[in-house]
C-alpha cells in the first residue's frame, strides 16, 4: 500500500525523505524519532553542500536547480549567531567546557536543523508532492492506530509503554524517547493523547501542519486521510493552541489574495466603519472569549505566565546581551519547570539574550514577508504561509529548537518554496 502511495519515481534524496516520513510511527514505536531528525538533517545537508560543490558533475537527479536563496543564507547566519551566543553565555557564566560541549551538541540537534532543512529543500530537487503525500501517509497510520490509542485508558492499558534505551544518546528529557498510549491532564485528570509527539500541545500543532499539507493533496482519498488524522490529533490532544491554529493557519493564507482586490478593500472599509456602532459590544465579546480561553486550563496559564515573568526579569537584570547560557530550574511557584522553557521568545532572551532573540527574529520576519507577498499573488504561498503561522504560534507556547526534529517536513517545504520563488523546479 505504502509503495503504491508514492507520487511517481523518487530520486535518492526524495526516497530518503519518503522513508523517514512513512516510517514515523515505527520510529516512534522504538523511541527513535529524536535521533532520526538530526541524522537526516546532517546527512541531507551534507549532500546538499556536496551537490553545490560538484554542480554539473553531480548525478543528474541530484543536481541543484540554482544557488542558495538569500532567505536560506539568512537562516544559516542566524543559526550560527545562535551558536556564538551560546558560547558567549557559557563563557560569561563560567559554565565549563563540559557543559559548553554538551550545549553545542544540543545546538546541532536543535537550532541547526532550523537552517539545515530549508537548505535541503532549497538545493536538492525535492518535490512538494512527495512531502504532501508523505504527511498523508502518516495520517493514515494515525487513523489506523487511533482506535487502540483512544480505547487504551478505558480498557486498562498503561499510559507509558516504555522508554527506549536510545535515551543514552542524550536529549532534553526521557519523554523524547518514551512511547505512550495516552497521558492524563493533571488539571482535570482526564486522558489526552499525544500520538507520536513528546507531549499533547505539540501533537496538536503537528495536527495543524498535517491539515495544511493535506489541503494541498490532489488525491481525494489521501487528502481525506490527512485531514481526518490532523483534526483528530488536534481534538484528542485537548490543546487550546491547536484549535486556534486549525482555524487561523488554514483560513488566513486563503484570504491573502483579497489584499490585491479592490472590492475587498471596500468591504473592509465598510466593516471598519460599522465598528463605530458595534465596536463596544464586540470588544466585550472578544474579552469574554479570551477570558474563557485562558480559563479553560487556568493552572497551565498561570505557570506559563509566571515562567515568562521570571525569565523576563532575570534576563533584563542579569544577562541582557548573551543570556544565561542554559535553562535553569524554576521554583515551586512554577512547579519546578525550567526557567527559559515553554516559550521560544522568553526562552531566547533568558538563555541567549538579545543576540539570540534577533538571530531568530530577523530571518523569521524576512521569510514571512516573502511568503506573505507570494500568498497574496496566488495559491503557491498558502502552504508555506500556514506553516510559518504555525511556527509562530508554536513559538508562543513551546521551545522551537527542541521540536525542530519533528517539524522537519515543514521546514523542508519552506526551502522548496524558496527554490520555487527563485525559479527552480518544484
Amino acid at each position: 500500500m505504502i509503495r503504491a502511495a508514492r507520487p511517481g519515481t523518487l530520486n535518492p534524496a526524495e526516497a530518503l525523505i519518503w522513508r523517514a516520513m512513512v516510517l514515523t510511527w515505527p520510529f516512534y514505536a522504538v523511541g527513535a524519532l529524536y535521533v532520526v531528525g538530526p541524522v537526516l538533517a546532517w546527512m541531507l545537508g551534507g549532500l546538499a553542500v556536496l551537490a553545490l560543490y560538484l554542480g554539473p558533475a553531480m548525478r543528474a537527479d541530484l543536481r541543484p536547480t540554482g544557488p542558495i536563496p538569500a532567505a536560506v543564507w539568512l537562516w544559516i547566519l542566524g543559526m550560527l549567531v545562535m551558536l556564538v551566543a551560546l558560547w558567549a553565555g557559557h563563557m560569561g557564566w563560567n559554565l565549563g567546557t563540559g557543559k559548553t560541549i554538551k550545549s553545542s551538541i544540543g545546538w546541532a540537534k536543535g537550532w541547526a536543523l532550523v537552517a539545515l532543512f530549508p537548505l535541503i529543500g532549497a538545493v536538492l530537487p525535492i518535490r512538494r508532492a512527495v512531502l504532501v503525500r508523505g504527511q498523508c501517509v502518516i495520517g493514515l497510520w494515525t487513523l489506523a492506530l487511533a482506535p487502540l490509542l483512544l480505547a487504551a485508558p478505558y480498557i486498562g492499558l498503561p499510559e507509558r509503554i516504555f522508554t527506549s534505551p536510545l535515551k543514552a544518546i542524550g536529549g532534553p528529557g526521557p519523554e523524547y524517547f518514551s512511547v505512550y498510549f495516552y497521558t492524563f491532564d493533571p488539571a482535570s485528570w482526564t486522558p489526552r493523547w499525544q500520538f507520536y509527539a513528546p507531549w499533547s500541545p505539540f501533537a496538536a500543532l503537528l495536527g495543524v501542519v498535517m491539515v495544511l499539507f493535506a489541503l494541498e493533496e490532489k488525491h481525494r482519498g489521501w487528502m481525506a486521510a490527512g485531514l481526518a488524522a490532523g483534526v483528530l490529533m488536534i481534538l484528542a490532544s485537548k490543546s487550546r493552541m491547536g484549535l486556534v491554529g486549525l482555524v487561523a493557519c488554514t483560513v488566513a493564507p486563503r484570504l491573502m489574495p483579497l489584499i490585491l482586490r479592490g472590492w475587498a478593500w471596500q468591504v473592509g472599509a465598510g466593516l471598519a466603519a460599522s465598528l463605530a456602532v458595534v465596536g463596544g459590544w464586540l470588544a466585550l465579546r472578544v474579552d469574554a472569549a479570551i477570558a474563557g480561553f485562558r480559563g479553560a486550563r487556568a493552572d497551565s496559564t498561570r505557570v506559563r505566565e509566571t515562567l515568562q515573568r521570571i525569565a523576563w526579569e532575570r534576563w533584563h537584570s542579569e544577562a541582557p546581551w548573551f543570556g544565561h547560557g542554559t535553562v535553569q530550574p524554576g521554583p515551586h511557584l512554577v512547579e519546578y519547570m525550567p526557567i527559559g522553557s515553554h516559550h521560544t521568545w522568553y526562552g531566547l532572551l533568558f538563555v541567549k539574550g538579545l543576540v539570540g532573540f534577533f538571530a531568530l527574529l530577523v530571518p523569521l520576519t524576512w521569510h514571512i514577508m516573502l511568503v506573505l507577498a507570494d500568498a497574496a499573488r496566488g495559491p503557491r504561498g498558502r502552504l508555506p504561509l500556514g506553516i510559518l503561522m504555525t511556527i509562530v504560534l508554536l513559538s508562543m507556547g513551546e521551545n522551537l529548537e527542541i521540536e525542530a526534529y519533528m517539524l522537519w517536513p515543514a521546514l523542508v517545504l519552506l526551502g522548496v518554496h524558496l527554490r520555487e520563488l527563485e525559479g527552480g523546479a518544484g
